[in-house]
């Protein structure tokens, strides 16, 4: 008996989805714990952001892309040399009605107090380590935004690696 191998627009749809969520699936950012994130960075900082400036710059890649740079008022120095204040290169930003959304980092503002895990370029100016993984923005209870972990978590992971 010959077997039919016509496929069905239903079954070519449920065979899109699927790939479609196989395919989500893997560009999901997976979490990297704390401690990783500690030891990959070479400052992880406690500080508000005082000043965002966004500015054009070309990456390592050729790429001509805007690059907001957030000034960080440094509260607290959990890994590396202290400083008083910090700059930031974050992709993305608005420079005369261009605006480059980046996906995997969450812009920042003037405003905002965070935990920068924090890795130098080549270029020597600083990036947040794994991208938007290197933010974690807190809110008045120390709390990270949309989740549980407290800024005492971070603290004692990153006194662990040190």
């Amino acid at each position: 008996m010959a077997r039919d191998r016509r496929v069905t627009r239903r079954q070519a749809a449920s065979a899109g989805l699927f790939m479609c969520m196989v395919a989500t699936a893997f560009a999901q950012e997976v979490a990297v714990p704390l401690a990783e994130r500690a030891r990959g960075s070479e400052r992880v900082v406690v500080g508000r952001v005082t000043t965002v400036n966004p500015v054009w710059r070309t990456n390592d890649f050729g790429d001509r892309l805007i690059v907001s740079i957030a000034r960080v008022a440094v509260d607290e120095t959990l890994k590396g040399t202290a400083h008083s204040t910090v700059e930031v290169e974050i992709e993305g930003g608005t420079i005369d009605g261009v605006t480059l959304h980046v996906s995997d980092l969450d812009p920042v503002a003037a405003g905002d107090r965070a935990v920068f895990y924090l890795k130098p370029t080549s270029r020597g100016r600083f990036v947040p380590h794994l991208r938007g993984q290197g933010v974690l923005k807190l809110d008045r209870s120390d709390r990270v935004r949309g989740s549980t972990l407290r800024l005492s978590d971070i603290r004692r992971a990153v006194a662990d690696v040190r």
